[in-house]
């Protein structure tokens, strides 16, 4: 089947997680920040992450958002920046203004362009997606954004990619669908989507059952994969 469907997790495929912390360590308030923000923003994203699969597989699901603080606060404890409220405050407002990597408007522009349906579909709550699309200005090209909210539980769940089927009536082998993180490329494959992993940071393939049809270094000829 042709793809008509191109469907992107946000946090690390469209939207940078990294970039809070780095923006925050260029500040001259947050100078000790500045030696330490790599490793902060890594810790962060694991743990935000390993929250996520915890919630899960434990039925303690809470918003997105949540697990953000949560995560961030054992990352400043972790790198001993911990007990700064100004901070942990300027991380968190930060976080609803990431910045889009620098491909992706035209990379969904051009699909636009040539007919296929867009859309996000991800951990995020609906009020820290909407903050970020409309911070990239990525609202126009975009059909919709789909947040796990509406079934209560995350990514990889199966419940969560049933709502793309939901949303645009497609079948499974009609969506492309486009994640940086190699678990959930491997979930979605497992689902039955064709899958393109965006391995920005050169990391090995995840041992699972399944594996993502495409790797990428960056998002760029998506468009390319989607028309065939």
């Amino acid at each position: 089947m042709p793809i008509t469907t191109c469907i992107f997790d946000a946090y690390g495929t469209l939207f940078d997680v990294s970039a809070a912390a780095r923006q925050a360590a260029a500040e001259p308030e947050f100078s000790r920040l500045q030696d330490r923000w790599a490793e902060l923003a890594q810790h962060w994203r694991l743990k935000q992450l390993q929250y996520t699969w915890l919630r899960a597989i434990t039925d303690a699901h809470t918003d997105f958002w949540e697990v953000t603080q949560d995560g961030l606060d054992w990352a400043l404890e972790a790198t001993g920046l911990d007990g700064d409220a100004a901070l942990r405050q300027r991380l968190l407002d930060l976080y609803w203004q990431l910045q889009a990597y620098p491909e992706v408007p035209a990379m969904l522009r051009a699909l636009k362009d040539a007919g296929l349906n867009t859309a996000i579909l991800s951990n995020g709550s609906p009020a820290m997606l909407d903050g970020a699309v409309q911070s990239a200005g990525l609202a126009e090209v975009l059909d919709d954004v789909l947040s796990v909210e509406s079934v209560g539980i995350f990514k990889p769940d199966a419940r969560v990619y049933d709502l793309v089927g939901q949303r645009f009536g497609c079948a499974r082998d009609e969506v492309l669908f486009v994640s940086s993180n190699g678990w959930d490329a491997a979930g979605a494959s497992g689902y039955g989507f064709v899958t393109a992993w965006v391995n920005r940071a050169g990391e090995p393939v995840d041992r699972m059952p399944w594996k993502p049809a495409h790797e990428l270094s960056d998002l760029t000829t998506i468009p390319d994969l989607a028309r065939g």
